[in-house]
Protein backbone atom coordinates (compact mmCIF):
# COMPACT_ATOMS: atom_id res chain seq x y z
CA UNK A 1 0.00 0.00 0.00
CA UNK A 2 1.26 3.38 -0.83
CA UNK A 3 0.15 6.75 0.27
CA UNK A 4 0.30 9.45 -1.94
CA UNK A 5 2.90 11.79 -0.80
CA UNK A 6 3.63 15.10 -0.61
CA UNK A 7 0.32 15.65 1.67
CA UNK A 8 -1.84 18.17 1.24
CA UNK A 9 -1.77 21.44 3.48
CA UNK A 10 -2.41 20.83 7.24
CA UNK A 11 -6.68 21.98 7.44
CA UNK A 12 -7.99 23.53 10.57
CA UNK A 13 -10.09 20.73 12.26
CA UNK A 14 -13.11 21.55 14.53
CA UNK A 15 -14.56 19.77 17.71
CA UNK A 16 -16.99 19.87 20.27
CA UNK A 17 -14.09 21.66 22.19
CA UNK A 18 -11.32 21.84 20.07
CA UNK A 19 -9.37 23.31 17.21
CA UNK A 20 -6.82 22.04 15.37
CA UNK A 21 -4.87 24.29 13.51
CA UNK A 22 -1.32 24.13 11.74
CA UNK A 23 1.03 24.03 13.71
CA UNK A 24 2.78 27.59 13.39
CA UNK A 25 6.52 29.36 14.42
CA UNK A 26 4.60 31.38 17.04
CA UNK A 27 3.58 28.20 18.77
CA UNK A 28 6.80 27.67 20.04
CA UNK A 29 6.93 29.26 23.77
CA UNK A 30 4.44 27.66 24.28
CA UNK A 31 6.01 24.20 23.24
CA UNK A 32 9.34 25.23 25.64
CA UNK A 33 6.71 25.88 28.29
CA UNK A 34 4.54 22.53 28.40
CA UNK A 35 6.34 20.08 26.76
CA UNK A 36 9.43 19.30 29.11
CA UNK A 37 7.82 17.80 31.90
CA UNK A 38 8.11 14.14 32.34
CA UNK A 39 4.72 13.07 32.39
CA UNK A 40 4.58 14.14 28.57
CA UNK A 41 8.37 13.13 27.02
CA UNK A 42 8.65 9.73 29.36
CA UNK A 43 7.19 7.75 27.01
CA UNK A 44 8.17 9.48 24.16
CA UNK A 45 11.81 7.58 21.92
CA UNK A 46 14.89 8.65 22.78
CA UNK A 47 15.25 11.05 19.98
CA UNK A 48 13.44 13.47 22.36
CA UNK A 49 16.42 15.14 24.38
CA UNK A 50 16.18 15.00 28.09
CA UNK A 51 16.50 17.21 29.71
CA UNK A 52 14.91 19.23 27.50
CA UNK A 53 17.36 22.07 26.36
CA UNK A 54 15.86 25.97 26.27
CA UNK A 55 16.23 25.74 22.00
CA UNK A 56 14.49 22.27 22.28
CA UNK A 57 10.76 23.84 20.88
CA UNK A 58 12.41 25.91 18.68
CA UNK A 59 15.04 23.20 17.34
CA UNK A 60 12.00 20.39 16.57
CA UNK A 61 9.71 23.23 15.29
CA UNK A 62 12.19 23.59 12.72
CA UNK A 63 12.31 20.31 11.30
CA UNK A 64 8.49 19.97 11.74
CA UNK A 65 7.87 22.89 9.58
CA UNK A 66 10.44 21.35 6.90
CA UNK A 67 8.69 18.42 6.89
CA UNK A 68 5.54 20.03 6.14
CA UNK A 69 6.92 22.12 3.56
CA UNK A 70 7.80 19.08 1.74
CA UNK A 71 4.58 17.41 2.49
CA UNK A 72 5.79 14.63 4.67
CA UNK A 73 4.01 14.90 7.86
CA UNK A 74 0.53 16.78 9.53
CA UNK A 75 0.98 18.87 12.33
CA UNK A 76 -1.65 19.91 14.28
CA UNK A 77 -1.32 22.50 17.29
CA UNK A 78 -4.74 21.45 19.97
CA UNK A 79 -6.35 24.61 21.09
CA UNK A 80 -9.33 25.28 23.15
CA UNK A 81 -12.51 26.25 21.50
CA UNK A 82 -12.90 28.61 23.83
CA UNK A 83 -9.39 29.23 24.52
CA UNK A 84 -7.06 31.68 23.52
CA UNK A 85 -5.56 29.82 20.49
CA UNK A 86 -2.39 28.83 22.29
CA UNK A 87 -1.49 25.38 21.63
CA UNK A 88 -2.11 23.24 24.66
CA UNK A 89 -0.64 19.80 23.03
CA UNK A 90 -0.03 18.55 19.75
CA UNK A 91 -1.04 15.67 17.38
CA UNK A 92 0.75 14.25 14.04
CA UNK A 93 -0.19 12.34 11.33
CA UNK A 94 1.81 10.99 8.30
CA UNK A 95 1.98 8.08 5.95
CA UNK A 96 3.11 4.53 6.98
CA UNK A 97 6.77 4.65 6.61
CA UNK A 98 8.65 1.72 5.50
CA UNK A 99 10.94 1.14 8.35
CA UNK A 100 8.02 0.88 11.27
CA UNK A 101 4.54 0.45 12.06
CA UNK A 102 3.49 3.97 13.54
CA UNK A 103 1.08 6.54 11.55
CA UNK A 104 0.28 8.68 14.89
CA UNK A 105 1.37 10.73 17.45
CA UNK A 106 0.10 13.50 20.43
CA UNK A 107 1.23 14.86 23.82
CA UNK A 108 -1.13 17.16 25.83
CA UNK A 109 -0.63 19.32 28.22
CA UNK A 110 -0.88 17.63 31.74
CA UNK A 111 -3.04 20.23 33.14
CA UNK A 112 -5.80 19.17 30.70
CA UNK A 113 -5.05 15.13 30.84
CA UNK A 114 -8.18 12.97 31.85
CA UNK A 115 -11.02 15.14 30.35
CA UNK A 116 -11.15 12.98 26.97
CA UNK A 117 -9.22 16.17 25.10
CA UNK A 118 -7.01 13.82 23.07
CA UNK A 119 -9.69 11.43 22.30
CA UNK A 120 -11.72 14.23 20.64
CA UNK A 121 -8.38 15.16 18.83
CA UNK A 122 -7.74 11.42 18.03
CA UNK A 123 -10.86 11.31 16.41
CA UNK A 124 -10.73 14.37 14.32
CA UNK A 125 -7.62 13.05 13.09
CA UNK A 126 -8.59 10.01 12.38
CA UNK A 127 -11.75 11.52 10.32
CA UNK A 128 -9.49 13.36 8.52
CA UNK A 129 -7.32 10.39 7.45
CA UNK A 130 -10.55 8.26 6.76
CA UNK A 131 -12.78 10.23 5.31
CA UNK A 132 -10.72 13.20 3.54
CA UNK A 133 -7.45 11.15 2.51
CA UNK A 134 -9.55 7.53 2.30
CA UNK A 135 -6.19 6.14 4.42
CA UNK A 136 -7.32 1.97 4.52
CA UNK A 137 -5.35 1.90 7.77
CA UNK A 138 -3.70 3.84 10.70
CA UNK A 139 -1.05 1.81 12.85
CA UNK A 140 -0.12 3.33 15.94
CA UNK A 141 1.46 2.53 19.13
CA UNK A 142 2.27 3.76 22.81
CA UNK A 143 4.32 1.90 25.60
CA UNK A 144 2.47 -0.49 27.71
CA UNK A 145 2.97 1.45 30.69
CA UNK A 146 1.51 4.35 29.03
CA UNK A 147 -2.31 3.16 29.78
CA UNK A 148 -4.36 6.57 29.11
CA UNK A 149 -2.61 6.65 25.19
CA UNK A 150 -3.73 3.05 25.08
CA UNK A 151 -7.02 3.90 26.38
CA UNK A 152 -7.55 6.68 23.77
CA UNK A 153 -6.99 3.80 20.69
CA UNK A 154 -9.47 1.26 22.38
CA UNK A 155 -12.11 3.75 22.51
CA UNK A 156 -11.66 4.34 18.53
CA UNK A 157 -11.71 0.54 18.14
CA UNK A 158 -8.33 -0.10 17.33
CA UNK A 159 -6.73 -3.67 17.79
CA UNK A 160 -3.87 -4.46 19.43
CA UNK A 161 -1.50 -6.60 16.78
CA UNK A 162 1.57 -6.59 18.46
CA UNK A 163 4.40 -6.03 21.12
CA UNK A 164 7.42 -4.60 20.48
CA UNK A 165 11.04 -3.90 22.41
CA UNK A 166 11.46 -0.05 22.42
CA UNK A 167 13.84 2.48 24.14
CA UNK A 168 11.76 5.60 25.91
CA UNK A 169 12.88 8.44 27.46
CA UNK A 170 12.13 6.62 30.63
CA UNK A 171 14.43 3.99 29.44
CA UNK A 172 13.82 0.04 27.75
CA UNK A 173 10.12 -0.86 27.55
CA UNK A 174 8.19 -2.89 25.23
CA UNK A 175 5.56 -0.86 23.02
CA UNK A 176 2.14 -1.90 21.48
CA UNK A 177 1.37 -1.64 18.03
CA UNK A 178 -2.43 -1.07 16.81
CA UNK A 179 -4.12 -1.40 13.51
CA UNK A 180 -7.49 0.71 13.24
CA UNK A 181 -9.12 -0.08 9.75
CA UNK A 182 -11.00 2.61 8.13
CA UNK A 183 -13.86 -0.33 7.49
CA UNK A 184 -13.56 -0.84 11.11
CA UNK A 185 -13.87 3.01 11.93
CA UNK A 186 -16.25 3.88 9.82
CA UNK A 187 -18.61 1.53 11.06
CA UNK A 188 -18.11 2.61 14.64
CA UNK A 189 -19.33 5.75 13.05
CA UNK A 190 -22.58 4.23 12.15
CA UNK A 191 -25.53 4.57 14.79
CA UNK A 192 -27.44 0.81 15.77
CA UNK A 193 -30.66 0.52 13.71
Amino acid sequence: MTFQVPLPPTPVLETERLILRPLEARDVPAVQRIFPQWEVVRWLGPAIPWPYPEDGAATNMAQCLEKRARGEQFYWAITLKDGDDELRGRIDLWPLPQDRRDMRGFWLDPLLHGQGLMTEAAEAVTAYAFDVLEWPFLYLTNAVENRASARVKEKQGAVEVGREPFSYVAGQGEKQVWLLTREAWLARQKPNL
